[in-house]
């Protein structure tokens, strides 16, 4: 297997995964059975940042069959499951309130299993983050949106307006936050990904900006200043 490109869930940290750094093992199903043949894949992944080193667990059922010439033949994968950690869900720091990482993590754990239920935990974010972080007048959520189109950049702005006129999503936005309204998995997708977008772009790039900013304080203010040249005085 070739090396490749990865993402650790644990740390948010872009990695590259050797073979050394994976364990994967097919599980087959031979026995008789209503449906037929089946392989289970389980993939362990071991993050290679030395800071992290964390590892995750994926699972992936597909139709399997026997064939005289090549073998066990695994066809199409049926499902899979994030098993650890149990979701896509990104770690978040704790300076962005409890209840908006708890909205957003309860929105990934559910997503596969009910996209409607995940479509409405990631709208109940979003509300929230727009009420704590912009200080939006309470409404619809539809109309909470429309008064930061001022504030926010244009490129922000455009990605909010392109997944809120998708699908049901806007219906979605413009009942109470507590009606479930029926969503596609992709649209769940899209929110969930618009909420974890947001977050990284406001409260994350809000603290690194402080971060920045303080070390530049920081320097300017313990800098030696540079004595005046001597003066030589005639001999």
């Amino acid at each position: 297997m070739s090396d490749f490109n990865w993402t650790c869930p644990h740390c948010d940290r872009a990695v590259t995964i050797s073979q050394e750094r994976m364990d994967e093992v097919d599980h087959l199903l031979a026995i008789s059975n209503a449906v037929g043949r089946r392989v289970l894949k389980t993939i362990f992944i071991v993050c290679p940042n030395p800071d992290c080193r964390k590892f995750t667990l994926s699972a992936y059922l597909h139709e399997s069959e026997w064939t005289q010439y090549l073998g066990e033949a695994i066809g199409a994968q049926l499902q899979s499951w994030s098993l650890i950690p149990p979701s896509k869900a990104k770690t978040f720091p704790p300076y962005i309130p409890q209840a908006l990482r708890d909205d957003y993590r309860e929105a990934c754990l559910i997503q596969e299993l009910s996209p409607k239920a995940s479509a409405t935990l990631s709208r109940r974010c979003l509300q929230g983050i727009l009420r704590d972080y912009w200080g939006v007048t309470p409404g619809r959520l539809v109309d909470e949106i429309g008064q930061i189109k001022d504030k926010v950049d244009s490129v922000t702005w455009d990605a909010i307006e392109a997944v809120r006129k998708i699908g049901n999503i806007g219906a979605h936005m413009e009942k109470d936050i507590n009606v479930i309204v029926d969503v596609d998995p992709n649209e769940a997708d899209l929110l969930v990904g618009l909420v974890e977008t947001l977050l990284r772009e406001w409260y994350v790039g809000r603290e690194e900006r402080k971060k920045r900013m303080g070390a530049v304080v920081a320097a300017a203010t313990t800098k030696t200043p540079t004595p005046p040249p001597k003066k030589i005085l005639p001999s």
